[in-house]
């Protein structure tokens, strides 16, 4: 069986490490330079970064930070936000990180999904997806919805529909984020989840909602994700990663260990 992953993720605003609820009301909570070398040497096994508002402010991903934070850790480091061409890909690939999320960008032309695994392979494209609950419709069958630019913009398009398509055009990860449950530390969006998984193939990172390890563990046994993203629960200090691997390997997961 393979290990499930414990992925911290860097919710990034003007150069500083910030987190809100439901994507509304970021608070400035750190630099995340330092706080991504701390996840590292604590063990987590992947790094994820996100510049929160580059597309919708209309621009570049902040390098300087994605080098800095490059510099410091020694994991897959995956890093999103303002991605919109090939080239932008390639600048964030050589500032240091291993894969680029593409999320906004890929559901405004999706061909550069296909064009960023042709030139660089699947297994550094994630596609990025924020999803919010709605009435199902004959657009949206599944009640998820694909939402753009940082929760702003609704796209009425359905989320299992994108997640097929994404892996169609080369995608090699999911990484999947319920804005309902986003920061309110109340668990997973379970049933989104599950749809995704099953409706491809590819690794799905669960995120979105994590306030207590049972929930990393629903994510990967009844979500059948293969890695769970978490933010609040460690950004403030309420458990660490050693801690959260241990309660996880303690209920039976399959997980990296670190001691």
């Amino acid at each position: 069986m393979l290990s499930k992953r414990i992925i911290p993720c860097l919710d990034v605003r003007n150069g500083r490490l910030t987190k809100g609820i439901k994507f509304e009301g970021n608070v400035d909570i750190g630099d995340p330079v330092e706080t991504a070398k701390r996840y590292y040497e604590e063990g987590a096994d992947e790094i994820v970064f996100y510049d929160i508002t580059a597309s919708s402010e209309g621009r570049g991903i902040f390098l300087d930070v994605v080098e800095q934070v490059a510099s410091q850790i020694f994991i897959p480091f995956s890093v999103g936000g303002g991605i919109n061409s090939v080239d932008d890909m390639r600048a964030v690939l050589s500032a240091g990180a291993e894969k680029v999320s593409v999320n906004s960008g890929a559901v405004k032309n999706p061909d550069i999904i296909s064009e960023g695994s042709l030139q660089f392979g699947s297994q550094c494209i994630v596609l990025g997806m924020d999803v919010k609950r709605v009435e199902k419709t004959k657009d949206i069958p599944s009640g998820f919805e694909v939402v753009i630019h940082g929760g702003r913009k609704a796209m009425g398009m359905d989320a299992v529909e994108w997640a097929k398509t994404g892996e169609a055009l080369g995608a090699g990860e999911i990484c999947l984020n319920s804005i309902d449950a986003d920061g309110t530390k109340d668990g997973y969006d379970l049933e989104l989840t599950r749809k995704i998984v099953k409706a491809v193939t590819i690794p799905v990172i669960a995120s979105g909602g994590a306030g207590h390890p049972k929930h990393m563990v629903e994510a990967v046994t009844e979500g059948r994700a293969s890695a769970a993203l978490i933010a609040s629960i460690v950004h403030y200090g309420e458990w660490t990663i050693p801690d959260i691997k241990k309660y996880m390997a303690d209920e039976g997961v399959v997980i990296r260990s670190i001691w």
